[in-house]
């Protein structure tokens, strides 16, 4: 009896040590998650050619996914898709970085400060709702159709959600650190760059997600209000002479360089934030 119970123990303990010495590889996981990821677009991109291919789309209205490829080539070996994607790409981060400076900076100030908030905060949340179409015919009558306009109704954008989120991490800090950096006798130094803003820094790098996105979205809307350069402009023109392959070409360009953006924010977020430890969902 004794050596079957001492059996069954080395069994139990044998059996975390042997599902950590199955566990996946680094490299196959993340090749899983990236495939995984890409399933559901390559199924669309498949079922959409199908139809396109035994006549059940209109060519006209909704090309097939190989025509918006041949145009994304013809424009790329043309040196048109670069040099408008630069200028895009240019107002884009002079917006973002405009406007996300002022929303981080204003949202530190705010959520350091109640009466900050009382003063300035009912404000910006009226400002927040405006849409950027309400907007824009007023930036092009008090700046003019140049690239001022533009890159002001990009950084309105930009501004709120890293406003909106700066404020609400350091609002969400848990007053139990504060009574250990009491009883550490941080100063207030301390306590603002080692304690405060990094426990809020999940809360800024999803501002910051959120207002690279606002940002091309702000672009976007700049760009098809009037300009004559850019990924929105080549997409305006197309419209008016109904090339729906090469608006399907500035669509996936925005869409391709909006996903790259934030994955870099992401994997900047993996690197600052290691010390954070929440939960991943569930599953593999």
């Amino acid at each position: 009896m004794l050596q079957e119970s001492v059996r069954k123990l080395s069994k139990k303990r044998k059996g975390p040590r042997a599902s950590l010495q199955q566990k996946d590889p680094y490299w196959k996981i993340r090749w899983t998650n990236i495939l995984l990821g890409w399933s559901v677009p390559f199924i669309i991109i498949v079922v959409w050619q199908l139809a396109g291919t035994f006549g059940w789309l209109n060519p006209v209205l909704l090309p097939t996914p190989s025509v918006i490829w041949n145009e994304l080539v013809n424009m790329t070996t043309s040196g048109e898709l670069a040099s408008n994607l630069g200028i895009s790409a240019g107002r884009a981060f002079l917006g973002f970085i405009l406007g996300g400076g002022l929303g981080l900076a204003t949202g530190l100030w705010v959520g350091f400060s109640y009466r900050a908030e009382r003063l300035v905060d009912p404000s910006l949340q009226m400002l927040r709702t405006l849409p950027h179409l309400a907007i824009a015919p007023l930036f092009i009558l008090w700046f003019g159709f140049g690239e001022t306009s533009k890159i002001l109704l990009i950084a309105k954008g930009s501004f709120f959600p890293l406003y909106v989120n700066t404020f609400l991490g350091i609002r969400s800090v848990d007053n139990k650190w504060f009574d250990v950096a009491r009883v550490l006798e941080f100063s207030k130094w301390d306590l603002i760059w080692k304690l405060i803003v990094p426990a809020a820094l999940p809360n800024i790098f999803l501002g910051i997600r959120l207002s690279i996105g606002v940002a091309w979205l702000g672009l976007v809307v700049a760009e098809l209000m009037g300009s004559s350069s850019g990924i929105g402009y080549i997409i305006n023109d197309a419209r008016s002479f109904s090339l729906t392959s090469v608006v399907f070409v500035g669509i996936l360009v925005f869409a391709l360089v909006g996903k790259l953006s934030d994955s870099l924010i992401k994997w900047l977020e993996r690197r600052m934030l290691t010390w954070q430890d929440s939960y991943k969902g569930g599953g593999r």
